[in-house]
């Protein structure tokens, strides 16, 4: 039944591996995280953390940048920028961030990915492979894609409108037969509110020329590494709109449709 990663190596691993055995000692590669996503999602977009700073919290991870200006990208340390008109650049250490998540990664677990996989159909396939869906997995992806859609947002200037309605224009961008790498993070569903339950990965392109909020992809040939985290911390802003925002309401209906 499950041709994502084979029935046999899949049976060999989980009798090899108790439960706590496979979360074990995850606690040494905390993620840590700025702010909230319904923070973002209310049009809190002023930077309260560098990115010389987060470099002591992780060198991977995805988020955005002061006044949502384009998508986030981590990985082996360099902060990437995916900018609204679909350009990458490395943005410099003093940029600050109202919204991002680190983490120093380490494989726990890897497997191939089946020629023709959705984005849909990795996300079932991988909730059925995780040892619990109560814990943090830092997720990376490697391959090449027959498709791959993503989105990144345009700079803002004050006063700032809600995430829903920037959604509504936001550039998409579409390739076929790129290779790069995907990075996210699979988060609990009690998260709601502070960040994305399920998956958010953003991609970037092998020639680091293109990239962005992942919509949807299709591989063509790939492997996952899963990174188990079971320490989870935030760091909240401690001036500026997030304070003053008022972060009663459920924005989960417009967290779907800003991620999809």
């Amino acid at each position: 039944m499950n041709q994502f990663f084979g029935t046999i190596s899949l049976t060999i691993f989980l009798s090899l591996y108790s439960l706590q055995n496979l979360v074990a000692g995850t606690t040494e590669e905390p993620l840590t995280q700025v702010s909230t996503i319904d923070a973002l999602l209310n049009g809190v977009y002023d930077g309260s953390m560098s990115l010389e700073e987060m470099t002591q919290y992780g060198d991977f991870g995805i988020g955005t940048f002061h006044a949502l200006n384009g998508e986030m990208l981590v990985l082996d340390g360099k902060f990437y920028q995916i900018t609204s008109d679909g350009e990458v650049h490395i943005a410099p250490q003093g940029t600050t961030t109202p919204f991002a998540a680190v983490t120093f990664f380490e494989t726990d677990q890897s497997a191939p990915l089946p020629s023709g996989m959705s984005f849909e159909q990795f996300e079932q396939e991988t909730d059925t492979l995780l040892p619990t869906p109560n814990i943090f997995y830092g997720l990376k992806i490697e391959g090449v894609f027959k498709k791959m859609k993503t989105r990144s947002v345009p700079k803002q200037v004050k006063p700032y409108p809600p995430l829903k309605e920037i959604a509504k224009t936001q550039p998409v961008f579409e390739f076929e037969n790129i290779e790069g790498v995907l990075v996210g993070f699979r988060c609990p569903p009690y998260v709601k509110g502070i960040n994305v339950p399920g998956y958010h990965l953003h991609f970037l392109s092998k020639d680091r020329k293109s990239g962005g909020h992942v919509l949807d992809f299709t591989i063509e040939s790939g492997a996952l590494q899963i990174d188990y985290t079971s320490n989870f911390s935030m760091r909240l802003p401690e001036k500026g709109g997030f304070l003053e925002t008022n972060l009663k309401n459920d924005k989960s209906l417009e967290l779907k449709a800003v991620e999809k």
